[in-house]
């Protein structure tokens, strides 16, 4: 039995409800201990750069640490032992609980990302982001392996024999969208792009790029979801660009089918060095979904999608601009790079990302 372990939101942050999909398909017994936080990435990180605002964290904390508590000491009363607990997606407080709680079985840290390092990424400086690095070494101490999203960040960690390379992917809702997708209508090549607007993901760049595009005349349609960081200057920077659709929010169980309705879906853009070592989810799920993926240039994203992506050097509108206009005036390349996307999707499926994990655990004698 493994036991999935935390604070996590799977439908706000989907990774951890990815492994445990592909655990389950796997044919592994998975029992959820899930007391969700409430807070999103952005609040959690707009707390850690704003100390005044983290009492209301601990105080929530301490109530889903209470109900955890509860719920795994009635487990282990019950003569079920976990041979291994998996603790989600921004667990950097869990892993600490859950070593306590589950002393005999092996702690798996999805450490999807770093807390000293998107602290940064979003402008934290200083002895916060100090602060949060020994955060990251804490849980990363406290956890016997360690998942990890690339080969990046698989570099970052301490002690690189606890790690795995686990891919994000996609779950089954986004393979669904691209097979009820509605058939294809004639018109404009349609882009989309989704996301909290952070440093990382270069929205301001997306949004140059369709203004350059369409001075060079391109014609296309886009959709812009969510909101952030950077969103005005996303929205300033677009100017009065015709066709583009600006959707504050989209709930969780739509969005697969809105991007599903485009041709096209945008990644990352972004030029920190936390940009340079990701693949972003909306990457995976959007070639899910039937999409053409274009992304920046990254090292990481090419590994992952190779020649069955488009590429942009990050940062740079002009060259992102040039890859709309090529797929805006040559629909045959549109309908090329989305069958290329969907054909490497398949192989970020729940089932099949979870397979390194899976050796680990059987390697280490947890998993027969």
């Amino acid at each position: 039995m493994i036991v999935s372990f935390g604070t996590y939101d799977a439908v706000k942050h989907p990774r951890v409800g990815i492994v445990i999909d592909g655990l389950r398909e796997r044919g592994e017994d998975v029992r959820e201990l899930n007391h969700p936080l409430g807070f999103s990435t952005a609040e959690r990180v707009r707390m850690l750069k704003q100390p005044w605002r983290l009492p209301g964290l601990a105080w929530r904390m301490l109530i889903c640490w209470i109900a955890l508590r509860r719920d795994a000491r009635a487990l282990l009363r019950s003569g079920a032992v976990p041979e291994a607990v998996l603790v989600g997606y921004m667990g950097h407080f869990d892993v600490l609980l859950a070593r306590r709680l589950f002393r005999r079985s092996t702690i798996v840290l999805d450490h999807l990302i770093f807390a000293g390092d998107t602290a940064q990424d979003r402008g934290a400086r200083g002895l916060r982001v100090r602060l949060l690095r020994g955060l990251d070494s804490r849980a990363l101490s406290a956890a016997d392996v360690v998942l990890v999203d690339t080969v990046e960040h698989l570099e970052m960690l301490p002690d690189r024999a606890k790690g795995v390379h686990v891919p994000v992917g996609a779950r089954a809702e986004w393979f669904d969208a691209r097979r009820a997708a509605a058939p294809e209508q004639d018109g404009p090549v349609s882009l989309i792009f989704f996301g909290l607007f952070t440093p990382l993901q270069g929205a301001p760049t997306i949004a140059r790029a369709l203004r350059r595009a369409h001075e060079d005349g391109a014609s296309f349609r886009a959709t812009i979801v969510g909101t952030g960081q950077d969103y005005d200057e996303a929205r300033a920077s677009a100017g009065d660009v015709p066709g583009i659709t600006w959707l504050d929010w989209v709930e969780a169980h739509e969005l697969p089918a809105l991007v599903a309705r485009h041709d096209v879906c945008m990644g990352v853009f972004g030029t920190s060095e936390k940009a340079l070592r990701v693949v972003p989810n909306k990457v995976y799920e959007g070639a899910a979904a039937g999409c053409a993926i274009v992304t920046g240039d990254t090292a990481p994203q090419r590994a992952a999608f190779g020649d069955a992506a488009l590429y942009a050097k990050p940062g740079d509108a002009d060259a992102l601009s040039r890859v709309i206009a090529e797929l805006a005036a040559t629909p045959a390349r549109v309908a090329a790079a989305r069958a290329a996307a969907a054909e490497v999707a398949e192989s970020f499926r729940a089932g099949d990302v979870v397979v390194p994990l899976l050796e680990r655990l059987r390697a280490s004698g947890v998993r027969r």
